[in-house]
């Protein structure tokens, strides 16, 4: 399984060298979907999607789908994510993303072909493998009330692959509330494991291996 867990996308050459490497072919040569499924569910200006995709695109594909999860049959759904040499799911709400997942039945089929596939997260997107992604890591984290805007009290991990979690914008002029202070706020109730990490930054996993790319910033606490 090879994933590229960035916060904001592939900012900078360091991380779309991680890519370029864990696809192991041109990308020119290679098929991306483009999943935008947790920014719906973010009110305001999308502005950060187009900047997202373009970026994306910009990379030179071979084909470059987009693909929402929701509303679609689950076999088309699958049939097109199996389609792609890489997976990449944007940004937006977590929460709605996970439910979106596991709603739909995906999670076992969309687990099963990342093991042949690359992945790479955005933010939300990032955020939905650990096993702590929990009614209880909301109230640690300090967004249940993300969770609750959907109607919900409760979120189950759709993959639940990994005992640290995530949590990303650290130092970001988009969320200048997300600075060190406020980590250290999140630590001293976490009983898990948190990356925190910046824009420029992704944490990698391959193969099991668990590393950090960056051109930025990041803390982790165990």
């Amino acid at each position: 399984m090879n994933l590229l867990l960035t916060a904001s996308g592939l900012r900078n050459e360091t991380l779309r060298d991680a890519l370029r490497d864990m696809v192991g072919k041109p990308l020119g040569s290679a098929n991306v979907v483009f999943v935008p499924t947790a920014s719906v569910a973010e009110s305001g200006d999308h502005g950060w999607v187009l900047q997202d995709m373009n970026r994306l695109h910009g990379l030179g594909w071979r084909e470059f789908d987009i693909l929402e999860l929701n509303g679609l049959p689950r076999h088309l759904v699958l049939d097109r994510l199996r389609h792609a040499d890489v997976v990449h799911v944007e940004g937006g709400s977590h929460y709605h993303l996970a439910r979106s997942i596991t709603g739909n039945g995906l999670a076992e089929d969309f687990r099963e072909l990342l093991e042949s596939r690359v992945y790479v997260g955005v933010s939300a997107g990032s955020m939905i493998f650990s096993r702590h992604l929990t009614a209880h890591s909301a109230e640690v984290i300090g967004d249940a009330a993300d969770l609750h805007v959907l109607g919900a009290t409760d979120v189950e991990p759709p993959f639940g692959l990994f005992d640290w979690y995530l949590k990303p914008h650290l130092d970001s002029p988009d969320f200048p509330e997300r600075n060190d202070a406020w980590a250290d706020r999140i630590v001293e109730r976490a009983d898990f494991p948190i990356y925190f990490i910046d824009d420029e930054t992704a944490v990698r996993v391959r193969d099991g291996e668990v590393d950090v790319v960056s051109e930025g910033r990041w803390r982790f606490h165990p």
